[in-house]
């Protein structure tokens, strides 16, 4: 008989677990039974943040693993629309309290980032904060092509993830080249940049594990 939080009580018939969900032995939800998720910080990342302030969202706006709705409800504030979707039904509950409690208008739907064409929406803006680095190689192709199908052209999608330069770095670190990589030639798009950043978790210290930040546009 499967325990709550067994891959049985998964909402999308069919979906196999990822390869961070493999690894882990449990699916995405179950990190937010117990308290606030590693990732959870219960604030927008600070990249996301100096984003916001510098104009780098146009809406309409997704945030693509959104989790417990920091990044996305940051964002509403602006007063751009914002969809964010997630897989996690305790974590998008959290979302939609949060956004009740501030008085935000923003929108959390339930997703499977291999198939966000089934949104029927389009975007000009797309975040994704640390949900990249969580699939391996194999992955990442069918995750790239999903994001570009909800993607507008010439819209922007931007990336945050763990890097794999410097000291106590977060886990599934990628390299500059992979992250590069993932989004080349053949892909519908091309990266405009790719920056040192400092992603902030609930298990580092202040200053946060290393990361990077991409800025890349839809072809």
């Amino acid at each position: 008989m499967p325990e709550p939080g067994d891959f049985a009580d998964d909402p999308f018939q069919g979906r196999s677990p990822t390869s961070h969900e493999r690894m882990a032995g449990r699916p995405w939800d179950a990190s937010y039974h117990d308290g606030p998720a590693p990732w959870d910080i219960e604030r927008p990342q600070p990249a996301v943040a100096r984003l916001a302030s510098e104009g780098g969202f146009i809406g309409p706006v997704l945030d693509a693993g959104c989790g417990s709705g920091e990044n996305a409800l940051h964002v509403a504030a602006l007063g751009l629309p914002v969809l964010g979707v997630d897989v996690a039904e305790t974590a998008l509950a959290i979302a939609r309290e949060r956004a009740r409690d501030r008085g935000i208008e923003a929108e959390f739907a339930m997703a499977d980032a291999f198939r966000l064409e089934r949104l029927g929406r389009g975007f000009r803006t797309v975040l994704d904060c640390g949900l990249f680095h969580t699939f391996d190689g194999d992955e990442r192709p069918a995750y790239v092509a999903s994001l570009a199908a909800v993607t507008e052209h010439d819209g922007t999608l931007y990336v945050l993830c763990f890097s794999d330069e410097g000291s106590d770095t977060g886990p599934h670190p990628v390299s500059r080249e992979a992250l590069g990589a993932a989004f080349g030639s053949g892909t519908g798009w091309k990266v405009a940049a790719i920056e040192p950043e400092r992603v902030m978790t609930r298990f580092h210290e202040a200053g946060g594990a290393p990361g990077w930040l991409a800025t890349i546009k839809r072809s």
